[in-house]
């Protein structure tokens, strides 16, 4: 009785019956994927905060804008103020329900299309700081100094008396502009 046995020989990476990749195949892959991802990285990191103080100064263009438009279609007074009345405090609860509702001329708000609101909404909601991730908003008093830095506790500062609005954070841009001062 004759038995066939076959032989198995061994093939280098790529002869026949090849079905797999070598160790070393498999880390110069790795390795080159690594060198790839350390080129590619910074510049993905840099694109993406060019693009957060984009979008910043770009809030920050419509923010200021629909303020001036709000204080000149409310007899000069500034949002911010429950129902206009600019002998009260400014509150950051009037400042949004007057920025994102309809209004009439003495700033009372209701909803949009109410009849006798003609004005607004200016914005449909206060936008997220782009740098923080926050949206509240911190009101400065009239009698109050305005912070000369920011702090990162709120999205925004805002003070009614002077229309000053800017970004609540610390940080500079990559030419070390800093957020507050955009």
């Amino acid at each position: 009785m004759k038995t066939d046995v076959k032989r198995q020989t061994k093939h280098g990476a790529g002869g026949p019956g090849h079905t797999g990749f070598t160790l070393v195949e498999i880390l110069i892959v790795v390795l080159m994927l690594g060198i790839l991802a350390a080129i590619a990285l910074p510049k993905f990191s840099n694109a993406s905060a060019t693009a957060r103080a984009s979008m910043l100064a770009d809030d920050l263009r419509i923010f200021r804008t629909q303020l001036a438009v709000y204080r000149g279609q409310h007899r000069g007074v500034p949002p911010g103020h429950p129902n206009g009345d600019s002998t009260v405090s400014p509150t950051e609860a009037a400042f949004i329900d007057q920025m994102t509702h309809s209004s009439n001329e003495t700033g009372a708000t209701a909803a949009p299309g109410t009849s006798g609101y003609k004005y607004g909404p200016y914005l449909r909601e206060v936008t997220e700081n782009p740098l923080n991730a926050k949206t509240t908003i911190q009101i400065i008093l009239d009698a109050q100094e305005f912070p000369a830095a920011g702090d990162n506790s709120h999205g925004w500062i805002y003070q009614a008396s002077t229309l000053t609005f800017k970004a609540d954070s610390p940080d500079a841009d990559e030419k070390g502009v800093l957020f507050f001062d955009y």
